[in-house]
């Protein structure tokens, strides 16, 4: 049987993120084997769920994987487990522009899964329950199965909102506390490596104020899920580079299976340490390459990768991977030499230059078809007038003129961070082999 259940919020800020971790962090604690997943583009959170579960943390999300793209990923990785816990994004019903794509809920009718809604009470008792209603009454096919109070203010306090919400059970009341909570900066939460989190806390609070059993009995209610033999990985032939470390951290697990399903060795690597590994292709995910400029400045990788890319290695860089791959970084006025695979410049601000799903059809030499992923950055990108650029935008803001993916001998990097089930991952791994063979 699968069990499975979502964790959705009102609206952004309820405490969603930090009750999904506690309840997986206090089903842990009973030796239940737990699958973590995340509704949406998110990097961040999956960090902290694969720290508490002990295994990779799966994006969820309708508009870059689509609807078969969620529940082949769902179907492949649910059935072997106690329980599966997805954490939802924004409000419930928050999607793509003003439609459901992309939002929890859409992801719920999609697996057929039961939700429990999480509710900020601070400030109302009578009202709650007209929330709830609501929430419940907006879309039939979405299964409300349940309903955890946050910031609650008193034992009290909890009775009255419960006395208010007769036909769904409220399996939860969290009193208002301080000391449970996940600092956040400029993109969101710190990473789940940089923080000393304290779960053991966490997982005791939720123990006290969550019924976990009722929790578990829901998830029994979700439909069983027959899982997905996984095939064989084939005999690795290519080794790709991913830089791995502080200033780039910011990937989809699906994004590793998917080379190493297209036949390519993953090997880790930090530009920050100047390490520059025997491979046959790179890949600059995104992450915080701002807050560690001196350090890359000076790194042997960042004075060696512009002849590597000349020699025709592929190259593949998002967001922070593009900003580190440009001419040279500016933060406070500070310009520093970045590696100077392509003409352009980078700037850091501090007012948010874009935030949204992308969807852009890739021209390039190898990278070709529809690209679909997200942009989230406060940088600006200029590049020379006769940049090569990959994508033609039909989403989102990419470098300039609707156009994103700046590309140069075989590397290639844009402001998207694309998902593997709208990106030409074996095209990739295809060119790094044919590099190899030369």
């Amino acid at each position: 049987m699968t069990k499975a259940v979502l964790l959705a919020g009102t609206h952004s800020g309820v405490g969603k993120t930090t009750v999904s971790m506690g309840i997986m962090a206090a089903l842990k604690k009973r030796q239940m084997d737990v699958q973590p997943y995340k509704v949406g583009p998110d990097y961040i959170d999956p960090t902290y769920h694969t720290a508490i579960c002990g295994k990779p943390s799966r994006n969820l999300d309708t508009f870059m994987m689509q609807v078969e793209g969620v529940r082949r990923t769902f179907s492949g990785h649910a059935g072997d487990n106690d329980i599966n816990v997805i954490e939802g994004v924004m409000g419930l019903f928050d999607g793509m522009d003003s439609t459901e794509i992309a939002s929890s809920a859409h992801v719920a009718k999609t697996l057929e899964v039961p939700v429990i809604l999480v509710v900020n009470v601070h400030g109302m008792s009578r009202s709650a329950a007209a929330l709830v209603k609501g929430f419940s009454e907006f879309d039939r096919d979405v299964n409300i199965a349940g309903v955890i109070l946050n910031r609650v203010g008193s034992p009290r306090h909890a009775k009255m909102i419960m006395d208010c919400i007769p036909d769904i059970p409220v399996v939860g009341t969290l009193p208002r506390n301080q000391d449970i909570s996940v600092p956040s900066r400029h993109l969101g939460l710190y990473m789940a490596h940089e923080q000393d989190f304290d779960t053991t806390k966490l997982a005791e609070f939720i123990e006290q104020n969550i019924d976990l059993d009722a929790i578990i009995s829901i998830a029994q209610s979700a439909p069983d899920i027959e899982a997905m033999p996984r095939e064989e990985l084939p005999a690795a032939d290519v080794r790709i580079g991913v830089a791995m470390d502080s200033a780039f951290c910011f990937y989809y697990q699906e994004m590793f299976d998917s080379f190493r399903e297209a036949g390519a060795e993953i090997v880790p690597f930090s530009p920050i340490k100047g390490e520059v590994p025997e491979v046959d292709g790179m890949y600059f995910g995104g992450g915080y390459p701002e807050l560690h400029l001196e350090e890359l400045e000076n790194s042997r990788t960042t004075k060696v990768l512009k002849d590597i890319s000349a020699d025709g290695m592929p190259i593949y860089g998002e967001c922070g991977g593009l900003q580190y791959l440009s001419t040279s970084y500016e933060v406070e006025g500070r310009i520093y030499r970045t590696a100077d695979l392509f003409p352009a410049e980078t700037v850091m601000t501090k007012k948010l230059q874009a935030l949204g799903y992308t969807e852009g059809i890739a021209k390039g030499d190898f990278i070709k078809g529809t690209i679909r992923g997200h942009e989230f950055h406060y940088s600006v990108t200029s590049c020379a007038s006769d940049a090569k650029l990959a994508y033609e935008m039909k989403r989102g803001k990419g470098i300039r003129d609707g156009k994103d993916g700046i590309t140069e001998h075989n590397s290639l990097a844009s402001y998207t961070h694309a998902h593997p089930a709208a990106f030409p991952v074996k095209a990739f791994v295809d060119k790094c082999r044919e590099y190899k063979r030369r």
